[in-house]
């Protein structure tokens, strides 16, 4: 009798190289993981370097529509990939195990899950691009900091808090934190398959996700620091066991922040508090046009964006 994996023979009894499966499960997961922190590492790398001093509080110009989308892309990577891990790995698990019995598992197909991820999530980064610069264009001053910005962001940060405890926040975190139950209500073979479950765990995702993100641009879409605390409230939520103090805690932090931006927002750490009246904090973005004006067209600090001179 030999010692068989998924009906594959790995040695014959008695075989002093015989290799227990387990040590070869974790690896091929821990190689998996290690890819994701790795692809996350450098995406944060490539969202710094693309992001350093642009960051001007709440309502930071996003910049012209190129230059956001990609940014954007990649801040998804490295706000989501540590926090997809399991489902990745579950996905990949279960390819693996088709392709040990002889099923189809086409070669590809974990990446374009990812890519459909990445995809449903460029959708939503189009949405606030659109809510931020057409409000902005439409709001006559309205939402500047020193008149309704300020309670805006509170505004925000409550509803995100409040949005924790809804049935529907409850649902898509359930489908989020289970990934068996999802892959297999929602498989489908080949890639373009595989496209299709990473486009809908995208859905899923934002729906789990969407208020936290609106928080993001309430705090500063364009700071990396927000960026790190965001990431690190989503993967609490999807990766720790404890499901209600997670939801607690998460909420608790919201509405501390909304709290700390109503009364004292320059004492909110991180915080950066928009210095002129649209709230833009324009000459902290690349070091250019202080103290232009930015309706002028000149000297606005987004040459790094736009690639004008």
């Amino acid at each position: 009798m030999g010692l068989t994996s998924g009906g594959r023979r790995l040695a014959p009894a008695g075989d002093a190289r015989v290799v227990s499966p387990a040590p070869m499960l974790l690896a091929w997961r821990l190689g998996i993981i290690g890819v994701l922190v790795v692809l996350a590492a450098v995406a944060w790398w490539m969202t710094d370097l693309r992001m350093g001093g642009m960051d001007a509080g709440p309502g930071t110009d996003p910049g012209a529509l190129g230059f956001y989308v990609t940014t954007w892309v990649v801040m998804m990577a490295a706000m989501m990939f540590p926090s997809i891990a399991p489902m990745v790995l579950m996905y990949v698990g279960l390819q693996r195990g088709r392709r040990e019995r002889g099923l189809s598992a086409p070669v590809g197909a974990t990446a374009s899950f990812v890519s459909g991820y990445l995809v449903i999530w460029a959708a939503v980064g189009l949405v606030g691009y659109a809510v931020l610069t057409l409000g902005r264009d439409l709001d006559g001053g309205f939402f500047a900091w020193d008149r309704a910005g300020r309670w805006a962001s509170v505004a925000v940060l409550l509803v995100a808090a409040a949005y924790e405890f809804t049935p529907l926040k409850a649902a898509c975190l359930t489908r989020c934190r289970g990934p068996l139950g999802f892959l297999v209500s929602e498989w489908r073979d080949g890639r373009a398959g595989a496209l299709r479950m990473g486009l809908v765990h995208g859905g899923w995702c934002i729906g789990c996700c969407w208020a936290l993100m609106a928080a993001l641009f309430a705090l500063g879409a364009m700071s990396l620091a927000w960026m790190i605390v965001i990431a690190i409230l989503i993967a609490v939520e999807k990766l720790l066991p404890w499901r209600g103090a997670a939801t607690m805690g998460v909420a608790a932090i919201l509405v501390g922040l909304a709290i700390g931006v109503a009364a004292a927002p320059a004492h909110v750490p991180g915080l950066t508090v928009p210095s002129d009246h649209h709230g833009m904090g324009m000459d902290r973005m690349g070091g250019h046009g202080m103290g232009k004006d930015r309706m002028s067209g000149q000297g606005t600090g987004m040459d790094r964006m736009t690639g004008k001179p």
